[in-house]
Formats: C-alpha cells, sequence, structure tokens
C-alpha cells in the first residue's frame, strides 16, 4: 500500500512537472514580463533599501531606480538603434559580401554541396503530379519589427511590475508570512525569500558590473584594432554576457562576420573575433569566478541544460533569464529537506552539501 503511495506521488510529480512546462510554452507572453519584472526588482531591491535607510520614502526612491534603468535601456537602444537597424535592412547584402569574401574557403564545401545534389538528381524517380505551392516567409525586417515590438511590451511590463514590488517596500513579505499558519513555517519562508533576494541581487549586481567591464574592454580592443562600430560591439558584449556559456561564442562570430567584411586582408580581420574571444574567455574562467564568489557558483552541466531547456522555451529571453531562475531554484531545494539532494547537484563541486536549517 505504501509503495502504491509512492508510485502515485511519483506520477502526480511528473505530470505536475510535464504541466508546468506546457504552461511556461504557452504562455510566455503572460510569464515572461511577470519573471523579469520581479528579476528587476530583486536586483534593485538593495540599492532601493539603501536608498530608503537615507530617508527617501519607498514610492521615491523605486520611481528613481526605475526612471535610471529606463534611461539605461532608452540609452542602449540611441546609441545602438539605428546602425542594428541598417545592419538588419542590409542583411542581404552583408551575406552576399561575406559569402564573397570567404568563397577561397567555402569551395569545398560548395562542392560536395554539388556532389551530393547530382545523386539526388540522379536516383531521384520522376514525379507527376501538383505543383508545390511554396509559401512566403515574412521578410527579415518585419520579423525584426515584430520581435522589437514584443520585447517592447515585456520589458514596459517588467518594468511597471518591478515599480510597484519596490514601492510597497515589505508588504509583498508580510503578506507572505500571512499566508503560513505557524511560526516554524512562518520562518523559513521568509528566510527563504531573503536567501533569495540576497544571492539573485548579488549575483546579477555583480554580473551587470562585470559585464560593464567586459564591453568597455571589448571596445578598447576592437577599436584599436580598427574596427569601425566599436562601442556598438561593446554594448553586445555587455548585453551577450548575459547569456551564459553561448553569448561569447555568439559575440565571437558576429564580430569575425563584420571584420571579414570591414577589412581587406582575412588574416588581419581575425584579430578582432580573437581580441572578443580572449576577453570573454578572461572573464569567465578568472574575474567571474573571483568576484561572484564559491557561493553563488552552480553545477556547469545544470547551468547548460537549464539554459538549453529555457532556450527552447522561450527563445533569446528564456536563456537570459535560465541562470537566475537555477538560482532561486536552488535556493528552494536548500530550504527543503526532501530537495536537498537536487541542491546539491545543482552546487558547485566545491560547495558541500547543505543541511536543513
Amino acid at each position: 500500500m505504501r509503495e502504491d503511495i509512492k508510485a502515485l506521488r511519483r506520477s502526480v510529480a511528473t505530470l505536475t512537472t510535464i504541466a508546468v512546462f506546457v504552461i511556461a510554452y504557452f504562455a510566455r507572453d503572460l510569464i515572461l514580463p511577470v519573471m523579469l519584472g520581479f528579476l528587476i526588482a530583486l536586483t534593485l531591491s538593495p540599492i532601493n533599501r539603501f536608498l530608503q535607510r537615507k530617508g527617501l520614502p519607498a514610492a521615491a526612491s523605486a520611481a528613481l531606480l526605475i526612471l535610471l534603468a529606463t534611461a539605461s535601456i532608452g540609452s542602449v537602444i540611441f546609441f545602438a538603434g539605428d546602425t542594428v537597424r541598417s545592419w538588419t535592412e542590409d542583411a542581404p547584402s552583408i551575406a552576399r559580401e561575406l559569402k564573397q569574401k570567404l568563397s577561397g574557403v567555402t569551395e569545398a564545401i560548395d562542392a560536395v554541396k554539388d556532389a551530393s545534389s547530382q545523386v539526388e538528381e540522379m536516383t531521384a524517380a520522376p514525379v507527376d503530379g501538383p505543383q508545390e505551392v511554396v509559401v512566403q516567409q515574412p521578410g527579415l525586417l518585419n520579423s525584426a519589427v515584430t520581435v522589437v515590438a514584443s520585447s517592447a511590451t515585456s520589458i514596459g511590463v517588467a518594468l511597471i511590475l518591478a515599480l510597484f514590488l519596490l514601492a510597497s517596500g515589505d508588504l509583498f513579505y508580510i503578506k507572505l508570512v500571512q499566508a503560513f499558519p505557524r511560526l516554524s513555517e512562518k520562518k523559513r519562508a521568509l528566510t527563504t525569500v531573503y536567501d533569495i533576494e540576497r544571492r539573485v541581487s548579488g549575483y546579477l549586481l555583480t554580473i551587470t558590473v562585470i559585464n560593464a567591464g567586459l564591453g568597455l574592454a571589448v571596445a578598447t580592443a576592437l577599436w584599436l584594432v580598427g574596427l569601425e562600430y566599436a562601442y556598438i560591439w561593446g554594448i553586445a558584449a555587455f548585453l551577450l554576457n548575459y547569456l551564459p556559456i553561448l553569448g561569447g561564442v555568439i559575440g565571437t562570430l558576429l564580430v569575425a562576420a563584420h571584420a571579414i567584411i570591414y577589412f581587406d586582408s582575412l588574416s588581419y580581420a581575425f584579430l578582432a573575433p580573437i581580441a572578443y574571444q580572449a576577453l570573454t574567455t578572461i572573464e569567465a574562467q578568472f574575474v567571474t569566478p573571483y568576484l561572484v564568489g564559491k557561493r553563488l557558483e552552480l553545477n556547469i552541466v545544470a547551468v547548460f541544460l537549464t539554459v538549453v531547456l529555457w532556450a527552447w522555451l522561450w527563445g533569446v529571453a528564456g536563456a537570459l533569464v535560465a541562470v537566475p531562475f537555477l538560482l532561486v531554484f536552488k535556493v528552494i531545494c536548500d530550504k527543503i529537506e526532501s530537495l536537498n539532494v537536487v541542491g546539491s547537484f545543482l552546487g558547485a563541486a566545491q560547495e558541500p552539501a547543505r543541511q536543513q536549517p
């Protein structure tokens, strides 16, 4: 009987997990801005409390912080928006030019493709039937406009939600404590929320400072190499570095493509992506581990799988929120005795398993 109950609980847990991911997939437009709003509020909450201790009212400090965050986002759009828009419009010509400059490298690949096509033509039997109708996909510019509009809406909703959360002060914590009947449960819930806030805000604030330094270093290095729009690539490095593991690779490939088009010498053009990759490697291997510390380190396998999962569910936005989400989940696992094993797995290799407080 007891084994049947355990099996039933495992089945319910499995079905619940599947249901959560299905809901997350189909309700992305609703859930994503809410998650972003909570993450922004968690990130700014230490600064918000500091301003309140200095005598600034909660509403005023929250409005000031959200205004600064909005101004930062607006500055990025102002400095990089026109250039990125022109690159998007010229994407077909850029692709042709890149293909032309790499023609010597891609000759072998093209030869293999031609041979494969010839084999398929020789082995394919003629088929009489109706003509195939191809539905033309929307252009790149239209797709980009749609993505930008959707992103702007999500960011706007997230900033407004973060404003309300910061302006409410400790109201959220008070309501959370009131939701539990027992004193031990109240204490555990409160310590869990404070631990989540401390870890997530510490992680995001530290990573933001690191990314800003990386962006400045990348912009300087590419300017010294002589690459145009070096400041744009500094902004790109700042944003892409929020994407764990994959951000540096994507940035390196984009810089390589732009450098190949801009420089006449192919060998000199590779100095730009080499410099970009070297700086991101130094940041990932030395700077971030030193500044973030062991207490915020996560299992690299768990990080990679989480990024892949949320990128599959929500695209780039999901990959960006994957690590903060994983950090929140780890704190919850550390606080619940039955999930301590999961929390230990999610931690770094050097981190011992936490005991139930």
